[in-house]
């Protein structure tokens, strides 16, 4: 894949998380959030905001997804690949954590939650082969 092509890439992969994130912090806030992601009681975005995992460090937990995706999105506009790596791999962390803990200790599964997981994968994936391309990929021959 060319390299423009990956930075196209992660900014509309980044679009959508910003988009995923917006939704979450919405019924976050909302006292009659969107019912699309509840399914039943164990396949529901409610872990994530309105129940116990809802907040981190005393802020949103969409909060942290929406400006992450937000500086991943400057981040592939400026084309800085030590921001984009650096801050996927946060991302990436960020939400096996949340996902961890939806599983294994609140006993759900947030549909959302594995779609920003599944877009911040791709884009880590995307930012390492990046990291891995040689700088002068990007000059004109001569």
């Amino acid at each position: 894949m060319k390299t423009e092509k990956m930075w196209t890439a992660i900014t509309i992969l980044a679009s959508i998380g910003i988009g995923l994130a917006l939704y979450l912090l919405y019924n976050y806030l909302s006292p009659k959030p969107l019912e699309i992601c509840n399914v039943n009681a164990t396949i529901n975005c409610d872990a994530v905001t309105k129940g116990n995992l809802r907040d981190f460090l005393g802020l949103p937990v969409p909060l942290f997804g929406l400006v992450g995706y937000v500086g991943i999105l400057f981040a592939a506009i400026f084309k800085q690949k030590k921001w984009v790596l650096g801050l996927t791999t946060f991302g990436l962390l960020f939400c096996l954590r949340l996902t961890y803990l939806e599983i294994f200790v609140e006993n759900v599964l947030c549909p959302v939650c594995l779609l920003c997981q599944l877009d911040m994968l791709t884009v880590f994936a995307l930012a390492v082969m990046l990291w891995r391309r040689p700088e002068l990929e990007n000059q004109p021959s001569s």
